[in-house]
């Protein structure tokens, strides 16, 4: 029993973060697409269909992530991986998302190919490629974000936004230290300061 505890404590804090992140995303999305069909009276999907959305897309990018092909450029520079990884995503959430709609079709109308069909001719396309947009630019930050943090560590990003911030390099810097532009309007400004007295 303790080990299924760990097991869904370990399943719930890996399905968090592209969860959060992705939650955050597909609400803004619903928000935009509900502010600009309000002006045509015509009613938006609800914020549940946004986070069916955004929890689907997580639990994607947790079942790509155990693929092994999904680390494929790791001693190549962060870009190859970002492009890599979004594509996967992309393509994974693409799979998933026509099942989605595909099954309860095939369900209700117990042929597959009249599913495809019928599920063809009622795709709103224009709504389709919004989505899809939103979603290669939502993957591509989530995947170029979690590279970083992968190279940097977790600890130092973590410090870097939260914690005390370090002395940069020409704090506390002595004049010869100093750019020489930076040297001379320090004396100069002294100077004016003794003349003055």
């Amino acid at each position: 029993m303790e080990k299924l505890g760990r097991w869904i404590a370990l399943e719930f804090l890996e399905v968090l973060p592209p969860a959060i992140f992705f939650l955050l995303g597909f609400h803004m999305l619903a928000l935009t697409r509900s502010l600009m069909l309000r002006e045509y009276r015509v009613h938006a999907a609800s914020a549940a269909g946004a986070t069916v959305g955004a929890l689907l897309v997580a639990k994607v990018v947790l079942i790509a992530d155990s693929l092994p092909v999904i680390n494929r450029f790791p001693e190549k520079p962060l870009a190859y991986n970002v492009a890599w990884k979004t594509t996967i995503y992309l393509l994974a959430a693409l799979v998933v998302h026509y099942l989605e709609h595909l099954v309860p079709l095939w369900w209700r109308l117990g042929d597959l190919g009249m599913a495809n069909h019928r599920l063809l001719e009622e795709i709103v396309w224009p709504h389709f490629w919004v989505v899809q947009l939103w979603l290669v630019v939502l993957l591509f930050m989530y995947c170029g974000m979690r590279e970083l943090i992968r190279a940097i560590g977790p600890h130092e990003v973590r410090r870097m936004f939260f914690g005390p911030a370090r002395p940069s390099s020409t704090d506390g810097a002595r004049d010869g230290d100093r750019p020489r532009g930076m040297a001379t309007r320090r004396t100069s400004e002294s100077e004016k300061g003794a003349m003055h007295e």
